[in-house]
C-alpha cells in the first residue's frame, strides 16, 4: 500500500472516527493508512485544531458526535478516596449503566486540570487500570489529597441517581449539600 497524501489520509481518518462508535487506537489508525502512529497523533492534532470533537481517552481516539447520537444526561459528582480504590470506585459507577467520562481537579498553579477517562463498562476499568499500572502514571486526585470531580453520562436521571447513591454507600461521594 502507497502512502496517501496528508490531506487524504486526514479526511480517511475522520471519516473512520465519524463512522465509529468505540475509540480507535493510534497503531490501528497507522495501521490502516500506512504511516507511523506519530504521524497520527500529528493528524488528530489538526483535525482538532480545526474544531473536530476528537477525544483522545486510555482506548483510543473517539469522535464525540458519534458516541453522543443517544440522547444523554450528564452530572458532575464530587468524589474523595486513596489510589487504592480509583478501581472500586470506577466499577461502582459503570456497573450503575454510567459512563465516566472525565476526571478533573483544581490544582493551586494550574488552576482546572480534566483528563478524558471514557470507560462505560468493567473490561474498560481493567484496560484503563492496566493502562495506568503499565506507564506507573499518577492520578490526578492524588495533587489533590484525592479529591476529585467526575462527568459521568448515562441514558437516564435515574442511572445517574442510582450511581450517587451506590458511590455514597461506597464512602466516595463528598455530600457538597454541607
Amino acid at each position: 500500500m502507497k502512502k496517501m497524501l496528508a490531506d487524504e489520509r486526514r479526511t480517511l481518518l475522520l471519516d473512520m472516527l465519524k463512522n465509529s462508535y468505540q475509540p480507535i487506537t493510534g497503531a490501528e489508525l497507522a495501521a490502516k493508512t500506512n504511516v507511523s502512529r506519530q504521524i497520527i497523533v500529528g493528524d488528530i492534532t489538526l483535525l482538532k485544531a480545526k474544531n473536530e470533537p476528537i477525544i483522545a481517552t486510555s482506548q483510543g481516539y473517539l469522535y464525540m458526535q458519534a458516541a453522543s447520537q443517544n440522547v444523554q444526561v450528564e452530572r458532575t459528582i464530587a468524589c474523595n478516596h486513596t489510589p487504592e480504590n480509583t478501581e472500586e470506585e470506577l466499577n461502582i459507577l459503570v456497573d450503575q449503566g454510567v459512563t465516566v467520562k472525565d476526571v478533573r481537579i483544581e490544582h493551586p498553579v494550574y488552576g482546572d486540570l480534566t483528563a478524558s477517562i471514557m470507560v462505560s463498562n468493567r473490561r474498560e476499568v481493567k484496560q484503563f487500570m492496566e493502562k495506568i499500572h503499565n506507564t506507573n502514571a499518577g492520578y490526578l486526585s492524588e495533587l489533590t489529597e484525592g479529591i476529585h470531580l467526575h462527568t459521568i453520562v448515562a441514558p437516564t436521571e435515574r442511572a445517574l441517581d442510582e450511581a450517587e447513591k451506590a458511590m455514597r454507600s461506597a464512602g466516595f461521594l463528598i455530600d457538597i449539600s454541607e
